[in-house]
């Protein structure tokens, strides 16, 4: 057991970095999408660029990171076994995979602008921006507070903080627009 603090600390940092990925990906899907709306060389170049960009990040930290840390969490658990039945761990594995279905779905926005398929606004990529926001301020209350108990005004205030980001996208697209 000298060795679960250990796990631990990878499983955090791998943690940390998957998160960095999710939280950096979209803002160069933004710069991608808002590129194509520019004359043909700056389009050509800044997309071709935003491409390679986007690639490095998925490929080289953002998957990896994702991997390792579903391993090094899964790992703790098969160390405690005694976390499984503690219900603030069923509540943080619901947001781990609903944080794995917002990586699958970035990896196909990703996918679809790697063949220059516009399919989303970049607001609506602004937008989509605050989902690891939220998962993360889910996850990390409950790891820290480890409690349900309180889950009603958790949810509260996640819906608050939701509010609050939409009203924030709002209003710099407000002030971008002037």
């Amino acid at each position: 057991m000298d060795y679960y603090n250990y796990i631990k600390s990878l499983h955090l940092i791998f943690v940390i970095t998957w998160f960095a990925g999710l939280f950096y990906i979209p803002r160069i899907f933004i710069y991608h999408i808002e590129a194509t709306k520019k004359p043909v060389i700056e389009k050509e170049i800044l997309t071709a660029q935003l491409k390679i960009m986007a690639k490095r990040l998925w490929f080289i930290i953002t998957w990896p990171s994702a991997i390792l840390a579903i391993l090094f969490g899964s790992w703790l658990l098969v160390i405690a076994p005694y976390w499984i039945e503690q219900p603030w761990m069923h509540a943080k594995l619901c947001f781990v995979v609903i944080l794995f279905i917002y990586h699958l779905k970035t990896h196909f926005i990703f996918r679809e602008l790697q063949e220059d398929k516009i399919n989303y606004t970049s607001n609506f990529m602004r937008l989509w921006n605050e989902g690891a926001t939220l998962i993360l301020f889910a996850i990390v209350f409950l790891v820290l507070l480890k409690s349900t108990l309180n889950m009603a005004y958790g949810m509260l205030g996640l819906v608050g903080l939701a509010a609050l980001l939409v009203l924030g996208i709002k209003l710099y697209k407000r002030t971008r627009s002037e």
